[in-house]
């Protein structure tokens, strides 16, 4: 695996020396000795046990209250948690991988799990599934995505916890005053876009995703408009098919345009707080920020929809990666932090958690709660999904490189896209030309 997994390593090596020190000396397991190779220990099923929350700051508070919960009814073990920006996490494992200090239990979602597994630093859970509570309980789609993210032979490393989809919020209020339509086009999203626009007044009609998970808001807007609904051509990425790039340089063009400067190094924190507090018409963004945008202008100003339909009449958007619970290999207490999992995700707590995020749950009790219908995205979400309207063009999460690929590699040049020094085929080629040798590294391994 060491040509598949350079890439992770690379990005491992460049986290600043003080950053590591910092999170392993606080965040270590019971030796604080685990790296990719360690084997662990099933352990006593009590004491402490670690764990790494993926989205921290976002979703510390439910984690703490979720948390609380575990250890009222399991008094015998004490979860210490960490919380990681999103934007973090990756560097944050491949770090500890290859230098020690991994945690016991930590979020391992989709996108991110091939790197992980490819590194041999999770503990394959399937055995546990089938002798646990959880047993038949969970989205039978949520657990094989997750299995065929994993890289090769299908074995399950996460346990799922959510599922996401793209949304496009809007202003009700913005659009009424205006006398515009519901973005549910491409065109009519356009048209809205420049017509909600007064710079001079501060008022934009679009907020645009051009810092860290840009790319991926990005890719939603090509195959979005393109309708190409699959990512390979044989073994050859459609990214960079014409059609995505002529969609991609229409997209990038609302940048200053019909957008505020400041997007150019917006993550999703940043560019959700400047929706919820400015008049800016339009954020496409996922059903996680719902709760924000309830608490900051209420249900009466924004609609949370699926995506603009594109030309063909159909909609097309790429898969959201579904999130979950890893445990570590080397855990010196496998057994505690495997309980940590099975609480997390059963009914009442995996309904919890996703009524706070705002997400699908993956328990399916959880998933006939009644807040569901309630969150009125989530509800569209859910039907576009199930009614035959949607065509969802799946990413290639079991490459170990994807992460990297479509982060770290491509974040900076998709930022000179918007800036106009790099042209949107040249990007897109560059891209390709990455995915191609990835995909091909791959079923070398893999067959």
């Amino acid at each position: 695996m060491k040509i598949s997994i350079r890439r992770s390593r690379r990005a491992a090596i460049a986290v600043a020396l003080g950053s590591v020190l910092a999170l392993t000396a606080t965040a270590c397991g019971d030796d604080g000795s685990g790296s990719g190779g360690d084997k662990g220990d099933e352990g006593s099923g009590k004491g402490k046990i670690v764990f790494w929350d993926n989205n921290g700051g976002v979703r510390t508070d439910i984690w703490k209250e979720i948390i609380a919960d575990f250890q009222k009814a399991n008094p015998d073990i004490k979860v210490e948690y960490v919380g990681i920006a999103s934007t973090e996490y990756q560097s944050k494992v491949d770090t500890a991988i290859q230098g020690g200090g991994l945690p016991d239990v930590g979020g391992v979602g989709a996108a991110m799990l091939a790197g992980f597994s490819a590194q041999n630093a999770l503990e394959p859970l399937d055995d546990r599934l089938a002798k646990s509570s959880l047993n038949g309980k969970l989205n039978e789609d949520m657990v094989g995505v997750l299995k065929a993210a994993g890289g090769g032979d299908g074995t399950l490393f996460s346990i799922p916890t959510s599922a996401n989809n793209g949304v496009l919020y809007y202003r009700t209020d913005l659009f009424k005053k205006a006398g515009l339509d519901e973005p549910t086009t491409w065109d009519k999203f356009y048209e809205a876009a420049d017509k909600l626009t007064d710079a001079k007044k501060n008022e934009f009609g679009y907020t645009i995703r051009g810092g860290a998970g840009s790319i991926a808001q990005a890719l939603d807007a090509m195959y979005g408009q393109s309708g190409i609904t699959s990512f390979w051509d044989g073994d050859k990425t459609t990214v960079n098919d014409p059609k995505n790039v002529s969609a991609l340089e229409k997209y990038a063009a609302l940048f200053k345009k019909d957008t505020p400067a400041a997007d150019l190094n917006n993550d999703f924190t940043k560019m959700v707080a400047q929706w919820d507090s400015g008049t800016i018409g339009m954020l496409n963004h996922n059903l996680g920020s719902y709760q924000d945008h309830v608490k900051a202008l209420g249900v009466d100003k924004f609609r949370g929809i699926p995506q603009p339909i594109g030309a063909s009449g159909k909609r097309v958007q790429v898969s959201n990666p579904v999130d979950g619970m890893g445990v570590f290999k080397s855990s010196k207490n496998k057994d505690a932090a495997w309980k940590f999992i099975e609480f997390a995700t059963s009914a009442a707590e995996n309904s919890k958690f996703n009524k706070a995020a705002g997400q699908v749950p993956s328990n399916n009790d959880a998933a006939k709660d009644a807040w569901i219908s309630e969150a009125e995205p989530t509800k569209l979400a859910a039907a576009a999904l199930t009614d035959g309207s949607t065509t969802i063009v799946q990413l290639p999460y079991y490459l170990p490189d994807w992460n990297t690929i479509s982060k770290a590699d491509n974040e900076p040049n998709f930022q000179k896209v918007l800036l106009g020094d790099m042209s949107a085929k040249d990007f897109l080629n560059t891209m390709a030309d990455q995915l191609n040798k990835a995909q091909a590294e791959w079923k070398e391994q893999n067959g």
